[in-house]
Order: C-alpha cells, then sequence, then structure tokens
C-alpha cells in the first residue's frame, strides 16, 4: 500500500515542483498551491461518478464523442472552473506565470488521486507508464490552462474574453485528442508519441513566453 502510494504521488509532486520552482521573483504560497491541489484531487470523485453514469447509460457510443465530450469536456471544464472561480481573481494572482503554476496545481492534484486509485486497482507495475502519460499530460494541459488565464488577467479588457475562452478550449482540445488517440487506435502508441512530444513543446513554450 505504501508503494503505491509513494509511486501514485512521486510523479505528480515532482512536476507540480519543477513548475513552482521555475516562478523564481515572487513565488505563490505553498499554502494557496496546496489548497489548489487538494481541490483538483477532490474533483476525482464527482467526475468519476459522472463518467459512471455516462458509461452505464450508454451515452456515448464512439471513439470522439467518448473522448470529447465524456473524458475531456467534463475533467478540463471542472478544472477550468475551480481555476476561474477561486484564483483568477485572488490577489495572490499577481503575475502572468501565476497561472501556470495554479493550473498544473490544480490539474496535477486531480492527476495525482486519479492515478492512486488507478494503481491500487491495477498495480504498481504501471506507475512508470502512468507518470509519462496520463500525469504529464495532464500537467501540460493544466499549463496550457494557465498560461491563457494569465493572459487574461493582464490583458486590455476587450481582449479578456478571447484568453478566458482559449483557457478552455485549447486544454479541452489537446485532452480530447489524447484520449481519441487511446481510445481508438489500434498501435495507439506510435501516435502518442510524437502528440507528447508535442505537447511537451508546447506546454514548456508557454512556460518560457510566460516568463518573459
Amino acid at each position: 500500500m505504501l508503494a503505491v502510494i509513494t509511486a501514485g504521488l512521486a510523479p505528480g509532486l515532482a512536476l507540480l515542483s519543477y513548475f513552482y520552482l521555475r516562478d523564481r521573483y515572487d513565488a505563490e504560497p505553498i499554502s494557496m498551491v496546496f489548497r489548489i491541489f487538494v481541490f483538483g484531487a477532490i474533483l476525482v470523485f464527482p467526475i468519476m461518478f459522472l463518467q459512471y453514469i455516462l458509461e452505464v447509460e450508454q451515452v456515448f457510443t464512439n471513439g470522439f464523442t467518448q473522448a470529447f465530450l465524456g473524458v475531456s469536456i467534463l475533467e478540463e471544464f471542472f478544472k477550468w472552473f475551480v481555476l476561474y472561480y477561486t484564483v483568477f481573481q485572488h490577489i495572490e494572482f499577481d503575475e502572468p506565470y501565476d497561472g501556470i503554476v495554479y493550473g498544473a496545481a490544480v490539474s496535477l492534484g486531480f492527476a495525482t488521486l486519479e492515478n492512486i486509485l488507478y494503481l491500487l486497482v491495477n498495480g504498481v507495475q504501471f506507475a512508470i507508464g502512468r507518470a509519462l502519460l496520463p500525469v504529464s499530460s495532464h500537467a501540460l494541459f493544466g499549463v496550457v490552462m494557465g498560461y491563457y488565464l494569465g493572459k487574461a488577467k493582464f490583458s486590455p479588457r476587450y481582449e479578456k474574453r478571447k484568453w478566458v475562452f482559449f483557457s478552455f478550449l485549447f486544454p479541452f482540445s489537446l485532452h480530447g485528442i489524447y484520449d481519441y488517440i487511446l481510445i481508438t487506435l489500434e498501435q495507439w502508441l506510435y501516435y502518442m508519441l510524437p502528440f507528447m512530444l508535442f505537447l511537451w513543446w508546447f506546454g514548456l513554450r508557454k512556460v518560457k513566453i510566460a516568463k518573459s
């Protein structure tokens, strides 16, 4: 049990530490980051419940709708909702890079608890694969979401709605593509590898721009 929990926690905490420590000049309060991480973890339960109902009722009958509407829209909307209504107007959100820290926090909170539950059911032998794919992809979805919320926070009023919209659209689209590859494509690894390389490039580019 301890090995499973440790293996489930480690990648999420390592990635969150990486993005947090990149904020060298005005680091966010650890208590605030941890709170958002916990909020992300709590989201696992209502989302799992809704996804269970959708699966039992067979609401989505093909891979595309299952990936984009059964998984991506639920997970990314709830994470976006937490960020927008708990962080976006907060006084601690005082520079563009802060959006990336909080976006990574909420996504990694979700991914970490989901990872622990998965390993408890399926075994610790899946820990490396889970760290490389679901946990890191969630982190990068959160980075992208937070980047565009940071743009919205510090842009003129007439541009805010555009960036807020993008803060949901881009992670939703990327997450949907990720799940579509997993759900529908045979030999999915051949498609997932270039997609993950692109996702890392895209996410780290947003980190660099936000810090410039």
